[in-house]
C-alpha cells in the first residue's frame, strides 16, 4: 500500500466523514482516477519530437501512452484525417497514488510562481484539471536533455458530487490550494 492510500484510510475518511456526515466508509468520495494528456501540436511536422514525447510521458507517468489520432481534416491547421494530435494515458491504483503524492509533494513546489492551485480548475462534478506548462518540473525529465518544451494536462477524477467535496477531498490527500 502506498502512503497516500494509507492517509486516505487512516486520516481522510474519518475527516471527510465528521465533515460531510457521510455514515458509510464506502460513501467518502475518492479518487477514482488520474488522465494525462499531451498536445502534439509541435511534433505535427516533426517525428522525431513526437517520440520524445512519447519517452517524456513514459517517464512522467510509468506507463505507455496511447496515441490520439485526428477523426477528420482540418486544413486550416494542416491536420490530415489519421495524424497523431494528441498522447493519452490514464493511472489507475498504485500508480495513480503514486503519481498524486509525487505530484502534491514534488511537481507542484516545483512549478515556478506557484502559489496553489486554482479551485476554478473543478468541474462541478468534483473533478479538477491542472495544467503544467514544462515538462521539466517533473524530476524524471532532466533539464539538459530537453530539446522543446512542451505542457501536459492532468485530469483528476473523484467520485465526489460536488467541487466543495472534491476540493476537501484533495486538500486532505496534500494538494495545496489558493487561498
Amino acid at each position: 500500500m502506498t502512503r497516500l492510500q494509507e492517509l486516505y484510510r487512516k486520516e481522510v475518511i474519518p475527516q471527510m466523514k465528521e465533515k460531510f456526515g457521510y455514515k458509510n466508509d464506502l460513501a467518502v468520495p475518492k479518487v477514482k482516477k488520474v488522465v494525462i494528456n499531451v498536445g502534439t501540436g509541435p511534433a505535427l511536422k516533426d517525428a522525431k519530437l513526437l517520440d520524445t514525447m512519447i519517452e517524456n510521458l513514459k517517464k512522467i507517468a510509468g506507463q505507455i501512452p496511447i496515441k490520439r489520432q485526428a477523426k477528420k481534416a482540418i486544413s486550416g491547421f494542416g491536420i490530415r484525417e489519421g495524424m497523431v494530435v494528441g498522447l493519452k494515458t490514464t493511472l489507475r491504483a498504485k500508480r495513480m497514488y503514486n503519481f498524486l503524492d509525487k505530484l502534491a509533494n514534488v511537481v507542484l513546489p516545483r512549478v515556478r510562481d506557484f502559489k496553489g492551485i486554482d479551485p476554478k480548475g473543478f468541474d462541478g462534478h468534483g473533478n479538477l484539471s491542472i495544467g503544467v506548462k514544462e515538462q521539466t518540473v517533473f524530476p524524471e525529465i532532466k533539464a539538459e536533455d530537453v530539446e522543446k518544451i512542451h505542457g501536459l494536462e492532468i485530469a483528476i477524477i473523484t467520485s465526489a458530487k460536488t467541487d466543495k467535496e472534491g476540493k476537501e477531498l484533495l486538500k486532505l490527500l496534500g494538494f495545496p490550494f489558493k487561498k
